[in-house]
């Protein structure tokens, strides 16, 4: 760990791509570095982990530490904060029940996002402002700036313990087990991207994805909120609705314009020109292709949640199980998957049937 890794000289700052040129130019990159990896195989890929793969006895420690310390965190708020809260609140049994989950997601996400925020436009780093920067000076096993360390090791730890909580802590949903294969895959590529000392380009995809998830939780908490004391209240209503609008257009936002424009970009173009023999070029890129797909397919979910609130009024998750009667009143906004990118596998199921609007929508975050 060490200070910032100073920039490469007077480079000009790119202005940033249209989609076009992304696509154009992404692909004569890709389709030309395939054509000179005559060597490419298991092998190579072999040697090369073996070459450029780099982590220490004590930050293995520091993550199982840490993602020890989350669980406690959270079963500590949950048991003195949360819960005395939802029955203060006089929530319903089933938001009640709920609602503890939504508040500590909501509480990291928070932290973790606003840590990002500090790094990318409070700090000597250009990251944001200058995509291709996230490769200047990029070595093999290079040293890595505490605050960035810092940065992986909460959002590295919180999957670890994400993994544990999807199973023994969450409330079980349909698309839990699909959660549990995500937390391990964004946990595998927050791990290999510290470990090549791709952590520039991690502290950026972390901030393009983490705000969804703040204004997912918010919006769930003020659903639960609404129907509180078995009465109508209307301003969490209008927070809940507004949450969920600002929802939508910061998924397009930061996953659909900045997130293939800046980062896809860096990482398919930019990353040749700095570091013309990059290890894993197209493993890394085909993750963060993938994490794209995602987000596209999961917006037209959004865009269709959007519709049916806007005809229905009254929206459902598929997800979610119902009680004894047996129907399908069980609810849904928008749950997280951290891709939850991924991110993020995630599962947004929306159906617009029943008469209450409770929780749903899946993050994918990774990285």
């Amino acid at each position: 760990m060490s200070s910032h890794t100073g920039d490469a000289g007077s480079v000009e700052v790119e202005p940033m791509p249209g989609y076009l040129e992304l696509i154009s130019r992404a692909s004569t990159v890709m389709l030309g570095a395939w054509r000179d990896c005559g060597s490419c195989g298991l092998e190579l890929s072999k040697r090369t982990l073996l070459d450029n793969a780099y982590i220490t006895l004590t930050e293995v420690v520091l993550f199982f530490f840490c993602a020890f310390l989350w669980t406690q965190v959270r079963r500590g708020l949950t048991e003195s904060l949360f819960k005395p809260l939802a029955q203060w609140w006089r929530l319903m049994p089933k938001d009640a029940a709920k609602m503890p989950e939504s508040a500590w997601k909501l509480v990291f996400y928070t932290m973790s996002w606003s840590y990002s925020t500090y790094l990318l436009f409070f700090t000597s780093y250009s990251f944001f402002h200058d995509p291709p920067s996230v490769f200047y000076n990029w070595k093999r096993g290079m040293s890595v700036p505490t605050d960035i360390a810092i940065a992986y090791l909460i959002q590295g730890s919180f999957y670890g313990h994400s993994i544990y909580a999807t199973v023994y802590m969450d409330a079980w949903r349909k698309d839990s087990a699909v959660m549990v294969v995500h937390h391990i895959i964004t946990l595998a590529l927050i791990i290999f991207s510290y470990a090549f000392r791709y952590h520039n380009v991690g502290i950026l995809v972390l901030f393009l994805h983490d705000i969804s998830d703040i204004q997912l939780e918010f919006s769930k908490l003020n659903i639960y909120l609404k129907s509180r004391g078995g009465g109508y209240h209307l301003l969490n209503d209008v927070l809940s609705n507004m949450g969920s609008v600002s929802f939508s257009i910061t998924w397009f936002w930061f996953r659909l314009y900045w997130f293939p424009l800046k980062v896809l970009y860096a990482t398919c173009v930019s990353s040749f020109q700095f570091v013309p023999s990059i290890p894993f070029y197209f493993f890394f890129n085909a993750l963060l292709l993938a994490l794209l797909l995602m987000n596209i397919y999961w917006f037209l979910f959004i865009v269709a949640f959007v519709v049916k609130v806007l005809k229905v009024k009254e929206v459902n998750d598929v997800r979610e199980y119902e009680d004894e009667d047996g129907s399908n009143a069980a609810a849904g906004l928008l749950r997280d998957p951290q891709a939850e990118n991924s991110d993020d596998g995630a599962g947004h199921h929306i159906s617009a049937q029943g008469k209450h609007v409770q929780n749903g929508i899946t993050k994918d975050k990774h990285l």
